[in-house]
């Protein structure tokens, strides 16, 4: 295996810029995810990286070496795709060996690979099979297969996941992220799933319009997002984000927006030198109880509009004084 770097990779697309000065390095054995909506670069970094696309500036770096004017398998990767891209006129166990025969390994080795990867992925009945015989969790796990048996030194992944139904996805994602363990691969996965990141990835790097807004483990990225993006990114459902006043009144703090207002806890020195300053609030849809008569820090008067049942948990979508609030409630208190 190998750690990977960027430094100041750029990207343009016919004088458009799609990546703008993306440095980010990723530790030997580490699970990275590129997290963001649809657009923002992700998967162009990945391509980046892989050597299918050319950066407009910077370097790539694995294993502390440029790999700049390396082809693509000349880089000693592997890079499964969200569609499976399994030759449908081979069979299962020539799948796997395609790509080993094709750098010349001896059978055996090809032999001994191809069976512990089968045992690992738990496909040894499917080896005699064709593609087409095969469901899309088992056609998945033949394409990591077919990565895994080659032993790269980086494992890139593009949505892989995004075609299986939910329950699958669920499974395949717990699957993965044991394998992972398991190996001690480096990995960089693409996903535009806030929950696959968060359930899978070591570090969460969450890109916005070609640029890198925050990286940090799952944790703390959802605790202390570095930016209104990320916070309202991160999260299901999203942050509840308000813009308005920081107000103070006598010794009291207090947030207005129009006819919206309510007092502030205690605020840190450095956020009491802005009063009268425009400022976002922020609230988890879970901070926010409801309770009629208790008394807490600080109380609104919410109509609820609708509701949302997922069994353990309700969502709720409610209105205060015109603005809308997002609650998630546990109906298991």
């Amino acid at each position: 295996m190998a750690d990977l770097e960027l430094r100041g990779i750029s990207k343009r697309f016919n004088g458009h810029a799609v990546l703008h000065d993306i440095s980010l390095k990723v530790a030997d054995g580490a699970f990275t995810i590129l997290l963001g909506p649809s657009g923002c670069g992700k998967s162009t970094l990945l391509r980046v990286i892989a050597g299918l696309e050319p950066q407009t500036a910077g370097e790539v770096l694995i294993g502390g070496h440029s790999v700049d004017r390396l082809s693509p398998a000349d880089r000693d990767i592997a890079m499964v795709f969200q569609h499976y891209a399994l030759y449908p006129h081979l069979s299962v166990r020539e799948n796997l060996a395609f790509g080993l025969a094709m750098r010349r390994t001896p059978a055996p080795v090809i032999d001994e690979r191809i069976a512990d990867t089968a045992q690992l992925l738990d496909i040894q009945p499917l080896l005699d099979r064709k593609p087409k015989d095969l469901s899309g969790g088992q056609r998945q796990r033949v394409a990591m297969g077919r990565a895994m048996v080659r032993k790269p030194k980086l494992f890139l992944f593009d949505e892989p996941l995004s075609n299986l139904d939910a329950q699958l996805r669920t499974n395949t994602r717990i699957e993965l992220k044991k394998l992972q363990q398991r190996l001690g691969v480096t990995m960089v996965y693409v996903t535009h799933d806030q929950v696959e990141a968060m359930t899978l990835g070591d570090v969460i790097v969450v890109m916005e319009r070609g640029r890198i807004r925050q990286a940090d483990p799952p944790h703390q990225t959802y605790l202390q997002p570095a930016n209104p993006f990320v916070a309202g990114f991160i999260g299901t459902p999203p942050m509840n984000l308000w813009s308005g006043t920081l107000d103070r009144r006598e010794e009291a703090w207090g947030f207005r927006r129009g006819s919206l207002e309510f007092p502030l806890p205690a605020l840190p020195s450095d956020i009491q030198a802005h009063a009268g300053a425009d400022v976002i609030v922020g609230v988890r849809p879970e901070d926010i109880r409801i309770e009629p008569t208790a008394e807490t820090s600080v109380r609104l008067n919410a109509t609820i509009d609708v509701s949302e049942d997922l069994g353990a948990d309700q969502i709720l979508h409610c209105s205060v004084m015109g603005e809308p609030m997002i609650v998630r409630v546990s109906q298991h208190p």
